[in-house]
């Protein structure tokens, strides 16, 4: 079964916006999903295959399509010795989200995930005592990590496909920033901007269920409860709930949000397609500094 996660927002206009510099834009692969870098500097080429590496590096952590990544390696044995920096960093943000979702963002719902994945391959829905049943092997609480290891209750599994886009994205802020540069859009499928455009303005980033929004520093990221589906109509989405098992109801057409970076702005935006009410998702983001509903449809 091959899920593909729709894009929600697109930034190709601020190629045409700069005539006056000569943007470079560098596409590839980030987590399956197409990423892009668009940057305005003489050494762009050796810039942009820096970045490509570092995606690569992040994708051996982080990956679920690599048997050899850090995050499969603790998937299949409960236990991982000695974790990159990065994934640590990561789940402290997970952690963080999560208390202020009130546990709607769980990056435990993978044997969930994985049921609905399978069931729908074979063309059936899964049925009450199999959610029942991976219900039972999630649940943040039973999630330890520190320096020294990141360890899992027997059974349980992570996915970070709620985070780590937007992550990767950060990540190779950092980079670029640690080197000087500004003016600089990393799309990963979820955004972080470096500055605004060349010529002052911000990024303008256009969203699926209409609007344009200007980006000029830090994160920006969209959800949709029925962004991916596990069925062929369309109707089952891929955000679970924690607590039911079930998949969220499309109460939204899009959650967009911003923050200083593009991780925490992912995290949120998934877990707020969970959310029923906009005064719950706005309670949530307040409870995170930076972070802001940026728009809601």
């Amino acid at each position: 079964m091959t899920l593909t996660r729709r894009r929600f927002l697109t930034i190709a206009a601020a190629l045409a916006a700069t005539p006056v510099h000569a943007l470079t834009e560098w596409r590839g692969m980030a987590l399956g999903a197409r990423a892009r870098i668009l940057i305005d500097h003489p050494q762009a080429a050796r810039i942009t295959a820096e970045a490509a590496a570092e995606i690569d590096r992040l994708e051996g952590i982080f990956s679920l399509y690599r048997a050899d990544s850090a995050l499969s390696r603790l998937n299949a044995t409960g236990t991982l010795d000695a974790p990159p920096f990065e994934l640590l960093e990561c789940l402290a943000l997970c952690d963080a989200v999560h208390g202020a979702t009130g546990g709607l963002f769980d990056p435990t719902v993978q044997p969930l995930w994985a049921l609905y994945a399978e069931s729908y391959s074979a063309g059936r829905a899964p049925v009450a005592a199999q959610i029942t049943a991976a219900l039972s092997r999630t649940g943040w609480s039973d999630v330890r990590f520190d320096a020294d290891a990141v360890r899992l209750r027997p059974g349980m599994a992570l996915t970070l496909n709620g985070v780590a886009q937007g992550f990767i994205a950060d990540k190779i802020a950092a980079l670029l920033r640690a080197q000087g540069l500004s003016h600089v859009m990393i799309d990963t499928g979820e955004l972080q901007a470096l500055g605004p455009m060349p010529d002052g303005a911000g990024w303008p980033v256009h969203l699926t269920s209409g609007g344009t929004l200007a980006l000029r520093e830090g994160g920006l990221a969209s959800s949709s409860a029925l962004g991916t589906t596990f069925d062929t109509a369309g109707k089952v989405g891929h955000i679970l709930h924690p607590q039911t098992g079930l998949p969220a109801t499309a109460h939204w057409r899009l959650v967009t949000m911003t923050a200083p970076s593009a991780g925490l702005a992912d995290a949120l935006s998934t877990s707020a397609c969970l959310m029923t009410t906009e005064d719950a998702i706005r309670k949530a983001v307040a409870r995170l500094e930076g972070a802001n509903l940026a728009h809601l449809a």
